[in-house]
């Protein structure tokens, strides 16, 4: 797989990308952002619907 992400946008050295990124790899939160970020991609979290459900 082509790495086509700008690794010092991401901050990230190639060999972490490929192997953060790999199938077998588990990217931490903060990777993933960082290489959000380098795609120029935002990310939207939302509450799913709690059908009936109230947090007190």
């Amino acid at each position: 797989m082509p790495m086509t992400i700008p690794k010092k946008a991401a901050g990230l050295s190639r060999e972490s990308l490929y192997r953060a990124l790999s199938a077998d790899g588990n990217p931490s939160f903060a990777t993933v952002l960082k290489v959000a970020k380098a795609l120029g991609v935002r990310l939207h979290a939302q509450a799913a619907s709690s059908a009936g459900h109230s947090i007190e």
